[in-house]
């Protein structure tokens, strides 16, 4: 993967939590990717781009873009009591909609922990018409699931919201 500084990075876990090396599963937790099909957005800096390495025989990766996010935060964010992220939130909370905040995330100006109460991961449902027919323990470049799917993740996460 480029290290292209400053562009939103989605990742998602697709395999379980059976057999997995402890340097792997701390991987995981530090990045709050307890369980399949939850997604994190993280910013691509040299740290984050290494724990990804990490875990890419587990999760799939690629940069998202603002609409992308914007529906993220619309659909699957959550605050605590798994209550729905609002507009109304947003606006009494960060004073801000989720056009600018979504359009703010992809730019790195701005990050997740910025608005208070919000759950910094997704969880999604699996994709409808399932994964890639090379199945979930082959790297996408080989027809399977897992590793750097560069823009195809947009793809990905629209299959399961």
């Amino acid at each position: 993967m480029k290290s292209t500084e400053g562009k939103l990075i989605a990742v998602l876990r697709i395999r379980g939590e059976v057999g997995v090396r402890d340097p792997i599963k701390q991987a995981m937790n530090l990045m709050k990717l307890h369980r399949k099909n939850r997604v994190i957005l993280l910013k691509n800096t040299q740290s984050n781009v290494g724990m990804i390495n990490k875990v890419k025989d587990y999760c799939t990766f690629g940069e998202v873009d603002a609409e992308l996010v914007k529906e993220l935060l619309e659909k699957r964010g959550r605050l605590p009591g798994n209550k729905q992220l609002t507009a109304e939130y947003l606006k009494k909370k960060v004073k801000t909609d989720f056009e600018s905040l979504s359009k703010a995330l992809v730019e790195g100006k701005t990050s997740l922990k910025d608005i208070p109460g919000l759950k910094r991961y997704f969880k999604m449902h699996p994709p409808i018409g399932g994964f890639e027919r090379g199945g979930v323990k082959h790297p996408f470049a080989a027809g399977g699931a897992l590793g750097y799917r560069g823009k195809e993740m947009g793809k990905l996460i629209q299959k399961m919201i």
